[in-house]
């Protein structure tokens, strides 16, 4: 898979929330399946399976065990999983990703869990109104072709005082922290995301898209436009993912 001047342009108008990046955005993560678990773990030095554990808390899943729930952009279900394998957890999760080949992956490790994979698309998901008792997305809310309308998509399909969980990369505030994490995000991690996926501009698009994502405040207020409430968010670790959490 040769990179190209047209393949880099691609990535960052893609990043910029340009007309290109859904389709961008399904065929990489189509193309760097088989390798997206070993890169997520590898890169985040395991620190994101800690990120995710804190997301699924927040979820508050507890106050209807035998619930629905919903993992947006899922992947190859890693949260999904970690959820539908909680003790006492007794519900389901649909798990909705437009790109199959990731589900597919994830789908290898599922062996049983009550976890029902769909192809589908964060922006016109296949569930009827308040059908869901919470929902969550981790590390792909920045990878809708339109953010607003996934966050009311979101919305839509929540129960009347269930949760919203969004665990996103964010910017750290702290200068010397930002520095660090801009030279690890547009150096090291592209040029080791490209030696062991394979692809030639996947982990480019990643930085790139974090950079143009909204700020932990900004992210919080959008989610108030779409009709969420009491809306909170936090950092972790040191500012390198923040965590918001809403009630429908």
């Amino acid at each position: 898979m040769p990179s190209t001047d047209f393949e880099q342009r691609t990535a960052l108008d893609a990043a910029a929330g340009g007309s290109e990046k859904r389709a961008y955005v399904r065929r990489i993560f189509s193309e760097i399946a088989p390798r997206y678990d070993l890169l997520n773990h590898l890169l985040s030095f395991n620190i994101d399976k800690g990120w995710r554990r804190k997301a699924i808390a927040a979820l508050g899943w507890e106050q209807a065990p035998e619930g629905t729930y919903v993992d947006l952009c899922a992947g190859t279900l890693d949260v999904s999983l970690m959820l539908a394998r909680r003790p006492g957890f007794r519900g389901r999760v649909v798990s909705a990703d437009f790109a199959e080949p990731m589900l597919r992956q994830g789908a290898l490790r599922r062996a049983g869990a009550p976890v029902a994979p769909v192809v589908a698309d964060a922006l016109q998901l296949p569930l009827p109104d308040e059908a869901a008792n919470g929902a969550i997305v981790a590390f792909g809310v920045r990878n809708l072709a339109d953010l607003d309308a996934g966050l009311r998509e979101a919305r839509r399909i929540l129960a009347p005082g269930s949760r919203f969980v969004v665990l996103e990369f964010s910017m750290p505030r702290r200068a010397i922290v930002r520095l660090a994490y801009g030279a690890y995000f547009r150096f090291v991690l592209p040029l080791v995301g490209r030696l062991v996926s394979g692809h030639p501009t996947a982990y480019r698009y990643l930085p790139e898209s974090v950079a143009h994502f909204p700020t932990g405040a900004a992210l919080a207020g959008r989610l108030r436009d779409a009709g969420f409430r009491q809306v909170s968010w936090r950092e972790l670790t040191f500012g390198i993912a923040a965590l918001h959490v809403a009630v429908a």
